[in-house]
């Protein structure tokens, strides 16, 4: 496997021992600050960018008290308060990155800003009034999946909880592709890169020679690309798409949302896209191996996983389901698997082309 180099050694020692990492000066006029999660992932990396009359930041973190003092306390460290922020931009709305921004706004008047593709996505997704329509959508898709059904309402609910880490907070500002962000002092330009999430935003700042990849493309990990709910249909294509063009760009070092800083963007990328095509290949011979037809769940169990099937938690069963199906639907549109839908009670099944 090709390893990267860490920008940072004590910040990816920080990850091997599973602490939190310091708040480190990245270059002049630019911070790391490590926000703490309660899951797995352990932190976000909210970058501060200096601008004369104060901070933007890349990211938020939870909305938890302990992540907004972390924060609050890194900034004081870089020698600014809360209040100093005059905007944020969200690479995209899963709550480890969007969830503060709200309560950000409310105590420092910042703007924030997202991609038009993942503002669509927040009534939808943490509005309590219509959360209830998502877990419908979501649990149909599990149905068709052939997830049985004594765990379908369990599956189906399983991100729930998740909404109390997140200020619902509308954009200010709607960031294209492309678009130059108006921040002294900064030659940050947007690149939309969906895949993870439909409106995933990477920030290149061209002058400096920095990406901040958000959870586009991360040290070690390779991030969830499924079909669920608020998706696209083939967020997979989307996602090795978006992949290449990032891989394009001539920049010295890659600043990620988890995990550490890192050097090789170029050979990272062939990394996570050689990943995706042995799971394709993965996935593609078991179909084939069935002979009668298979469905999702009855893939997603028989997957190579980083631990045994029967030691992952629900909710992220249900997330090892959409990943499988994000990978029959690009095999389906490239004709290399064929999909028979299924009768009302019945799920759909997956063929050899």
């Amino acid at each position: 496997m090709t390893m990267v180099t860490p920008a940072s050694e004590a910040q990816r020692d920080a990850w091997r021992s599973k602490a939190l990492p310091e708040v480190e000066r990245v270059r002049p006029g630019l911070w790391s600050i490590p926000v703490p999660l309660p899951i797995p992932l352990r932190y976000v990396l909210v970058y501060a960018l200096e601008l004369p009359g104060g901070v933007a930041l890349v990211d938020a973190g939870w909305n938890t008290d302990e992540a907004y003092g972390a924060l609050a306390a890194g900034l004081k460290v870089a020698g600014y308060e809360m209040t100093d922020v005059r905007a944020v931009l969200v690479t995209h709305i899963h709550p480890d990155h969007y969830g503060l921004a709200g309560r950000i706004r409310e105590v420092s008047g910042a703007w924030i800003g997202l991609h038009p593709a993942d503002a669509r996505l927040i009534h939808g997704r943490y509005d309590s009034e219509a959360v209830d329509a998502l877990v419908e959508q979501e649990r149909a898709l599990l149905e068709r999946s052939g997830v049985p059904a004594e765990t379908l309402d369990e599956l189906a609910g399983a991100s729930l909880m998740i909404r109390q880490f997140v200020t619902m907070a509308g954009p200010d500002r709607l960031i294209e592709d492309g678009d130059r962000l108006d921040l002294p002092g900064w030659d940050l330009h947007a690149i939309w890169t969906p895949g993870h999430s439909p409106g995933h935003l990477c920030f290149a700042e061209r002058e400096r020679r920095l990406l901040f990849s958000g959870d586009h493309v991360l040290a070690k990990i390779t991030p969830i690309v499924a079909v669920h709910a608020q998706s696209v249909p083939n967020p997979l294509a989307d996602y090795l798409d978006s992949l290449a063009a990032v891989r394009k760009l001539d920049v010295d070092e890659v600043l990620p949302a988890h995990e550490y800083r890192f050097l090789e963007l170029a050979e990272r990328v062939d990394r996570v896209t050689g990943h995706h095509e042995e799971r394709l290949a993965e996935i593609e011979a078991l179909v084939g191996a069935t002979g009668g037809g298979v469905t999702c769940w009855a893939a997603a169990t028989r997957l190579t996983w980083s631990r045994p099937w029967e030691t992952i938690p629900p909710h992220m069963r249900r997330a090892a389901n959409n990943e499988t199906l994000a990978h029959l639907v690009w095999l389906e549109a490239r004709g290399r698997l064929r999909r028979v839908p299924g009768g009302p009670d019945e799920p759909e099944l997956w063929y050899p082309a």
